[in-house]
């Protein structure tokens, strides 16, 4: 299904978007203020009530209004400034408009300062689509473009969600190196504002029963996480182990009488219980699937997030396992690609975590859909040797013995290793860790030696990507086999990047 927005013309966003970019937090405010500062507000714009004796103040704004007929006059100023609102929202919509051309997004916003942003589609890093709960009420979604840069995504805020899905599809295709070349059939009329707005709301309140339609994703999503999996998943994690040391410390400062300790744990536990909650629900709803243009993830219960992050844009996966986990079996998978948020923005990267929790059956099918290109060689050397490892006659490279006290719990693990295809990364004990990074993404390889490893004759190698939480070096390796490992990684990965065809993944 193709967008009416994919014509090559410029277009206006959804008319119901100045009411969730600014209306609806406008009002809340608006209230809490009156709410909480209604006789300051009095004093300040009528100083003349506050001249009066004590007991002439009335007791309520509200009633005062009324007692002196003063309802209708406050009622019209109240009327006024809304509409004066309106206006200005309803200008800033009309000045935000987007096109979709063959080569790039552009959007185009502001009315006294004017903005115009463009994403190429080809670095085109993925495509998120988001709905926030009010958005989801009103059948509405933003999509947000990300870029192969600072601060270079592009938003779509606020669009009706098929009107997102398709206009994320068309993005795709165009990115993928196919062309909108076909003759393209007229939609039709879009129909007045007060018809789109009813429409997708109705959209809305229909998903709320039939959940989110994810009827594009192929095929259904080949991951589910069952609840308790999830819940036990994030109380045995480090957050508890910090929460269980902090009760232990309250108790024992309150058994010696430091009662003002007692004013934290309210606070604390309200703290950590929004953690989990959050964590959870974000959790909730999970689904990840191969489609025709890349890995689709999607999670969040109240608020519904979805990522095509399209062929060749993941840059580094890490599988990894704390110690909590080990006894179930249970593995995470993260990856590192570019995020297109600007250099200040310091909040977590919502998508690191391609797969939250799973058994070792789930990490496999993860691993398939986002390093597709491995050979039946190289899984034995990832799952096997990597992740289940070190076994027997281990083939990676590890710590040397003069070395082992430099990594006293994981030297056997400690190790690289390079393929056709990849650079492995084998990491811990406590928190077992593989790091695989594809070898033709990777932006360089380089040696660090500090002046303890150059006494002990090791060295450190490191793998250059796109930064994120994946661990991307591996130190206390024998100096020859890290100079050794460093000239092989960069010849094989001038190779894999020569042979790479994979940002026009549709020919």
């Amino acid at each position: 299904m193709r967008s009416p927005y994919s014509d090559g013309e410029w277009h206006r966003l959804h008319p119901l978007t100045p009411l969730l970019r600014g209306g609806l937090t406008l009002l809340v405010v608006i209230g809490v203020i009156v709410a909480n500062l209604r006789e300051r507000l009095i004093e300040l714009f009528f100083p003349v009530f506050t001249d009066l004796p004590p007991g002439e103040l009335p007791p309520d704004p509200v009633d005062f209004l009324f007692a002196n007929n003063l309802i209708l006059i406050a009622g019209g100023i109240t009327l006024g400034v809304l509409v004066v609102l309106l206006v200005l929202f309803r200008l800033s919509w009309r000045f935000h408009t987007l096109r979709i051309g063959d080569d790039d997004v552009e959007v185009r916003s502001g009315v006294l300062f004017r903005t115009h942003r463009r994403a190429p589609l080809d670095r085109v890093q993925g495509v998120n689509l988001t709905r926030p709960m009010i958005a989801r009420l009103l059948g509405l979604a933003k999509l947000e473009v990300v870029g192969a840069g600072l601060d270079a995504n592009v938003r779509l805020e606020y669009l009706s969600g098929k009107d997102a899905e398709a206009i994320r599809g068309d993005i795709l295709r165009l990115a993928s190196g196919r062309r909108l070349a076909e003759a393209r059939a007229k939609d039709g009329e879009r129909g007045s504002l007060v018809r789109q707005a009813a429409d997708a709301v109705g959209s809305g309140l229909q998903q709320l029963v039939d959940g989110e339609d994810f009827g594009d994703a192929e095929p259904e999503t080949i991951v589910r996480i069952p609840i308790g999996r999830l819940v036990a998943s994030r109380v045995l994690s480090g957050s508890t182990l910090v929460l269980i040391a902090l009760v232990g410390g309250i108790a024992v400062a309150a058994s010696v009488s430091t009662l003002w300790l007692l004013f934290t744990v309210v606070p604390m536990f309200l703290a950590f219980g929004a953690y989990y909650v959050r964590s959870i629900a974000r959790g909730l709803r999970y689904s990840i699937a191969p489609t025709p243009d890349g890995v689709r993830v999607t999670f969040g219960l109240f608020t519904t997030v979805s990522e095509v992050v399209p062929p060749g844009r993941v840059h580094a996966i890490e599988v990894h396992q704390p110690l909590l986990w080990r006894p179930f079996g249970w593995w995470a998978v993260s990856v590192n690609r570019l995020s297109g948020r600007s250099s200040t923005d310091t909040s977590t990267d919502q998508f690191a975590a391609v797969l939250p929790i799973g058994t070792r059956d789930d990490v496999e099918r993860v691993l398939r859909i986002l390093a597709p290109g491995l050979s039946a060689e190289e899984w034995t050397l990832v799952f096997r040797d990597g992740i289940l490892g070190p076994v027997d006659d281990d083939p990676y490279t590890t710590t040397p013995a003069r070395a082992r006290w430099l990594r006293p719990l994981s030297w056997r693990r400690n190790g690289a290793l390079v393929t056709a295809d990849a650079l492995l990364l084998r990491h811990g004990w406590v928190r077992r860790s593989l790091s695989i990074l594809p070898l033709a993404r990777l932006q360089s390889v380089g040696i660090h030696q500090g002046p303890v490893a150059r006494a002990l004759g090791t060295a450190t190698v490191v793998g250059h990507v796109i930064a994120g939480s994946v661990q991307t070096a591996v130190g206390a390796l024998d100096r020859d086999d890290a100079v050794a490992l460093f000239e092989k990684t960069a010849h094989a990965a001038v190779v894999a990047a020569a042979g790479d065809r994979s940002h026009r993944w549709a020919g």
